[in-house]
């Protein structure tokens, strides 16, 4: 099946497992970056030869695309502008890849050639960032089209009745199961129950990373169990490795390419330190512009390896939207301390902002 942990994977992981930079891990890396199974071009799939990943943050006047103001679908923590934050330049940086341009969203072409059609975010609250993100970049160019919002459990649901389009968020933090059983909560790295809430969508983008790393009292879990085998705990990379090990196999098994795009979300990157940006004394926290160096000074996670190096494996076609080193530019795009909930965030992202950019990059990939 191609999906076995070799004992060179897992003795790597073992090694290397205190670092977090990818390139200490050059032969790893570069396995991961150069897939040799026949889904090379599904995973690193790029607009024609333009590699829409690799550019540069720039002005934009004509930024934000949408008023929070008048969106009816922001997440409150991600209303930054609500809560006070002060300045508002964060909202006015466009990607502008290297060696091409990149469409401005156009909201009516979206619907019209989605109409009808069944979109779904599913993953942690950085998908509920691109869901909100995606609702109210729709919404701007109709704001008097009939919309309905629904929430059942882990579901969300905005409905533009006017078009039929139908946007999903299911939250799942880890993609895989989490049970609540009698010695306690359970994270199962080889279940998936909950894959049947993603059947039928027309669209899939899934994103998951941001939990993996909590421990301690911020850690949702008691166990992580493989099989019939318990653990008080487990690399967590390692772990990473089979949860989407897991989610890779159930994309294989239950989606039909014919009749559903399938989407990973790159590692969103957190800002609380600032020797990653070489400002040691810093965080996130009053940062009002992006790094406008030409290469991140903390470099490469080391979950984007990971996810590399499933892609690689998956037999479906499943799109990279490689967002991870655009996104860890944007030190200045936190809520900071104006979510509402968090004294300092630095791990979501201001709406308008960031997300925004990603979905237009899926925007991008989806009519490319």
């Amino acid at each position: 099946m191609g999906f076995l942990l070799t004992p060179l994977f897992l003795s790597l992981f073992l090694l290397f497992s205190h670092q977090t930079n990818a390139h200490n891990l050059n032969l790893f890396a570069t396995n991961a970056t150069t897939p040799t199974t026949n889904n090379t071009s599904s995973v690193r799939k790029l607009s024609g030869r333009c590699n829409l990943f690799r550019g540069k943050w720039v002005y934009d006047p004509s930024y934000p695309l949408y008023d929070p103001s008048t969106c009816p679908f922001i997440d409150p923590q991600f209303n930054c502008q609500k809560y006070g934050r002060p300045d508002s330049l964060y909202q006015k940086y466009r990607w502008q890849p290297l060696s091409c341009s990149i469409p401005r969203f156009n909201a009516f072409d979206f619907l019209a050639k989605y109409k009808g059609k069944k979109i779904m975010f599913v993953g942690d609250s950085l998908s509920l960032n691109q869901f909100n993100s995606l609702a109210c970049m729709i919404h701007s160019s109709v704001p008097k089209t009939r919309t309905t919002f629904t929430k059942n459990g882990a579901l969300s649901t905005v409905t533009f009745q006017d078009y039929g389009l139908q946007l999903f968020l299911y939250r799942t933090a880890y993609l895989v199961d989490l049970d609540h059983e009698q010695i306690g909560k359970v994270l199962k790295i080889d279940s998936i129950k909950s894959g049947d809430a993603w059947r039928g969508m027309n669209v899939l983008v899934f994103n998951t990373w941001h939990w993996w790393t909590h421990t301690g009292i911020a850690q949702p879990f008691d166990y992580i169990q493989e099989g019939k085998k318990l653990y008080k705990d487990m690399n967590r990379f390692i772990a990473f490795y089979k949860g989407l090990t897991t989610w890779a196999r159930w994309v294989n098994i239950n989606v039909n390419p014919a009749q559903t795009k399938v989407f990973f979300l790159g590692i969103s990157p957190v800002h609380y330190e600032g020797r990653d940006w070489n400002q040691p004394a810093r965080s996130c926290k009053s940062e009002t512009q992006p790094f406008f160096g030409l290469k991140y000074p903390a470099g490469t996670p080391m979950a984007w390896v990971v996810v590399n190096k499933v892609l690689s494996r998956i037999k479906k076609p499943v799109q990279f939207l490689d967002v991870t080193t655009l996104s860890q530019y944007r030190k200045d795009a936190h809520p900071e301390g104006y979510s509402g909930v968090m004294a300092t965030d630095c791990s979501h992202w201001c709406l308008p902002g960031l997300p925004d950019t990603w979905n237009v990059l899926l925007h991008a990939t989806l009519f490319g």
